[in-house]
């Protein structure tokens, strides 16, 4: 049996791409960022506005916990369905059906109404964002071999701290100048908007994968081998042509082969059972802890129990998510420039990924018994900004392990699990606020580091995707080998 028997060899025909792909992959990525930004917009918009809302509807701290959990009610199973059926639908147009459902769901709340409308309309919104990460992820790095996925992959991650920052400070003069409702009108109208853009320049790229729907699965860009064809009819004639074409060739070369990546068609729930994405998910998870609580309490928390005027909260905030964003992009190109140089994903991603969860778990922990000034704003932003980049590693992670065919469902399982975070933060929180006044929110801190801690651990230990690819595909790389799951023939 010779090699090819094993491992088809990459075809040599090339399936041509157009000439403007690159400018196409980074204004879908760009797009995408917007998205993303819209959609943490939606989610601050209520913890920019908690006193005014709280007076307004008379609500006490629990119940304003409760109505933002409310969100994350159907957020995560909303978030694991709609990634499963991005393996099947294509991804353009999830996006937009999530991004007309944000404004549609947020209108009733422009209106008019108390609690239940309230509690009514962030059911319906956490229910359309639940998908919006991990299917922005997949889409995004569509687009990009998997050694080139660092940068688009942060830059998503990204558009959550940009959201933020740009949403603070304008949404805060908003309501303070025309009321809480008016500010939720603004974010309903900018996701309109963003739908109305998507529709001509949104789409998938070439490592999209997915089989099935009755389209043709091209190699990636204009396949191996004709590097030599282009340039003697004049392309690629700049000095990055080879670069480029030796990605190409060599994420076909791991599509076709499985070097990449598990074999097509491997079960989720192998996928699922993999120490590197339950490495990923926990570790992903205190993140996504973090993100709760900055979105919902942190700017009460520093208000009412740090004693900073309104104006200096938001400040803080915005260094807060600023450090965040300085921070998910450096781990981009710390984790770019390790893959380089020929380190595995194991330390480029899990170790880095990893170190900045112990390096916030370390500083809230510290922060309760951290002297009032200037201490306490250091360790606050060290904190809470050294934990947003896990988001852009938990994704790439999985993204490297999983086969295109079941990226969506990997991405938005553990979107899933990883979001009820978002639904258990903002109660407890308010529940240990209101029992305790401002010493809940060093108790709030203390679960917050232990959370990143044990985040931070997992993510050193557990995550080895290339690993993990090659027990994924051990029968695929071996198809004499015997098939204990298959059913016993009769002799």
């Amino acid at each position: 049996m010779t090699d090819t028997d094993v491992v088809p060899a990459v075809p040599a025909a090339p399936v041509k791409t157009p000439p403007d792909q690159r400018r196409r992959a980074w204004t879908v990525t760009a797009l995408l960022v917007v998205f993303m930004m819209v959609n943490f917009a939606d989610k601050s918009v209520l913890g920019l506005a908690a006193d005014p809302v709280r007076e307004d509807l008379g609500l006490s701290a629990s119940a304003f916990g409760l109505a933002n959990s409310a969100f994350f009610l159907l957020f995560s199973i909303c978030g694991a369905a709609v990634g499963l059926l991005a393996d099947r639908v294509r991804p353009k147009w999830l996006l937009l059906t999530m991004a007309v459902l944000w404004s549609l769901s947020q209108a009733p709340l422009v209106l008019g109404g108390g609690l239940t409308v309230l509690v009514a309309s962030r059911v319906l919104l956490g229910a359309a964002e639940g998908p919006a990460f991990p299917v922005a992820q997949q889409t995004t790095l569509s687009w990009f071999p998997n050694h080139r996925r660092n940068l688009p992959g942060a830059l998503i991650v990204l558009g959550i701290t940009l959201g933020v920052l740009v949403a603070a400070p304008v949404l805060t003069w908003v309501i303070h100048e025309h009321g809480w409702r008016t500010a939720v009108a603004v974010v309903a109208v900018a996701g309109a908007v963003w739908a109305l853009l998507w529709i001509p320049f949104g789409g998938e790229g070439p490592y999209a994968g997915r089989r099935g729907s009755g389209t043709p699965e091209p190699v990636p860009a204009d396949g191996p081998g004709a590097g030599a064809d282009r340039t003697a009819h004049g392309f690629d004639a700049d000095p990055a042509a080879d670069s480029r074409e030796a990605d190409r060739v060599a994420e076909a070369a791991e599509d076709v082969a499985g070097a990449g990546g598990a074999a097509r068609g491997t079960p989720y729930r192998r996928i699922l059972a993999t120490r590197t994405w339950i490495g990923a998910t926990a570790a992903y998870f205190g993140t996504y802890w973090v993100i709760a609580f900055c979105l919902v309490w942190l700017p009460s928390y520093l208000h009412d129990g740090l004693g900073y005027s309104s104006v200096a909260s938001t400040r803080l905030l915005m260094l807060v998510w600023g450090l965040s964003g300085v921070v998910v992009l450096g781990q981009a190109g710390l984790t770019g420039w390790l893959l380089r140089r020929g380190s595995s994903s194991r330390r480029a991603r899990g170790g880095v990924g990893g170190v900045l969860l112990l390096v916030g778990a370390g500083a809230c922990l510290a922060l309760p018994a951290a002297p009032a000034g200037a201490a306490t704003v250091v360790l606050l932003v060290a904190g809470f900004g050294c934990a947003g980049a896990m988001g852009s590693v938990a994704a790439t992670t999985v993204a490297e392990l999983a086969p295109a065919d079941r990226r969506g469902g990997a991405l938005g399982i553990m979107n899933a699990v990883v979001t009820t975070a978002g639904l258990i933060a903002p109660t407890l929180v308010g529940h240990l606020v209101d029992t305790h006044g401002t010493a809940g929110y060093r108790q709030a801190l203390l679960i917050t580091g232990v959370l990143l801690l044990l985040g931070g651990i997992a993510a050193v230990t557990l995550i080895d995707p290339a690993r993990d690819a090659r027990l994924l595909s051990t029968r695929r790389a071996d198809p004499l080998a015997p098939d204990h799951d298959a059913p016993r023939q009769l002799a």
